[in-house]
């Protein structure tokens, strides 16, 4: 039964993931997506999508990220600039494609549906947050940023411009945006002699 089980929950996954971007030209939104669509593609009943989900929010939200996280992570065995652009570099190339839209449009339904907001925050944006905020923390300690910053600011310093760009098309996310950024934040963040650890 857990095999079974397991192997309905991948599928309905897998078939929002096709819905939403797989399909490319036939691809819908997540506004048009609904639970049915999704139930009839992973050929399970509405009722066994129901039983971990509690609407389609959650479900788009957890496909995204099943997905999406394992090809953004912030590694904890690089030095610290180079993890940091490591990191920009991979989260700007996935939204520079379909992963981009989606956010895009999870963010869009979380501005008129406070409960879609709320659990994207909880279940994506807190964990990215964290792992940034414990990067700047350990570039603190190691003496390459300043002692004086604040973690949480620095690390939306650095979210705030790829979202920006994301949101508004201000410009092509790529290698040059990852590399302007963490350029900028390196200088912006970076420790004087008197912050460097003896």
């Amino acid at each position: 039964m857990a095999v079974r089980s397991e192997s309905s929950r991948q599928a309905i996954l897998d078939a929002t993931m096709d819905l939403l971007v797989r399909d490319r030209r036939r691809a819908t939104t997540v506004q048009k997506l609904t639970i049915e669509m999704i139930a009839k593609r992973a050929k399970v009943s509405k009722a066994t999508i129901y039983r971990w989900w509690p609407n389609k929010a959650a479900v788009v939200i957890d496909a995204f990220m099943e997905g999406h996280l394992p090809q953004v992570r912030v590694p904890e065995d690089l030095p610290v600039r180079e993890a940091l652009e490591t990191h920009v570099k991979s989260l700007v190339a996935r939204y520079a494609g379909p992963q981009g839209r989606l956010i895009a449009q999870i963010i869009a339904e979380g501005q008129y549906d406070p409960a879609t907001l709320a659990d994207f925050k909880t279940r994506f944006w807190n964990d990215r947050y964290a792992a940034v905020d414990k990067l700047i923390r350990r570039g603190v300690d190691e003496g390459v940023f300043r002692s004086d910053i604040e973690p949480g600011d620095a690390a939306e310093m650095i979210y705030a411009p790829i979202y920006f760009h994301l949101l508004f098309g201000t410009g092509p996310l790529d290698d040059s945006l990852a590399k302007r950024l963490v350029d900028q934040a390196i200088r912006g963040l970076a420790a004087s002699a008197a912050d460097t650890p003896d």
